[in-house]
């Protein structure tokens, strides 16, 4: 995990760039290390402090209930990442909700059959070990859409749906951006 100030930095960076969409300028691209687009998914290259890659989306669709009853809530940017670094083959799969996430709760990850546990820390959300980076990985290669369920410190329960098409193509492009 990075620090504080690079996942907000990211994050800010990523939502800029995901949720305006492929009609950016090229000098704007350029501006904000933006490498590819791979329909529903794009990819960044951070070189400082420390070379970083990563494949990155917003969701297609957000449901956010409470008692089962659907409510309108406010969110911060909403983003599933699969981040490379040099030397390291597999990357870490993590996710933004938005919000605080509820203390000692975690993020359900549906993917087809699969089902995977996100660990939350904060606003963030990993997986817990890098055999679990692999298998979500996989997951995500092999499905055609993602959908991470969660439960904000204010008791708001969020679903959010991520298309996975062009994931594998992207984070192909993340990996080779950070290939030592």
């Amino acid at each position: 995990m990075g620090s504080q100030g690079q996942f907000k930095a990211k994050v800010a960076l990523a939502a800029a760039l995901v949720l305006t969409g492929p009609g950016l300028s090229a000098q704007a691209q350029e501006s904000t290390n933006r490498v590819a687009a791979e329909t529903d998914w794009s990819v960044f290259v951070e070189t400082s402090p420390t070379k970083e890659c990563w494949a990155v989306s917003a969701p297609r669709e957000t449901v956010n209930t409470r008692g089962g009853q659907p409510v309108q809530v406010r969110r911060g940017d909403i983003l599933l990442f699969a981040t490379y670094r040099p030397g390291r083959d597999t990357p870490e799969i993590s996710f933004t909700g938005g919000y605080p996430f509820a203390p000692d709760s975690t993020v359900d990850v549906s993917i087809g059959n699969n089902d995977f546990q996100l660990f939350v820390d904060g606003q963030w959300a990993w997986a817990g070990s890098p055999e679990d980076d692999r298998r979500l990985l996989a997951a995500m290669r092999a499905g055609a859409e993602a959908v991470l369920s969660a439960r904000s410190s204010r008791g708001t329960n969020t679903r959010d749906t991520f298309s996975l098409f062009g994931f594998t193509a992207a984070s192909e492009e993340a990996a080779r951006q950070c290939a030592d």
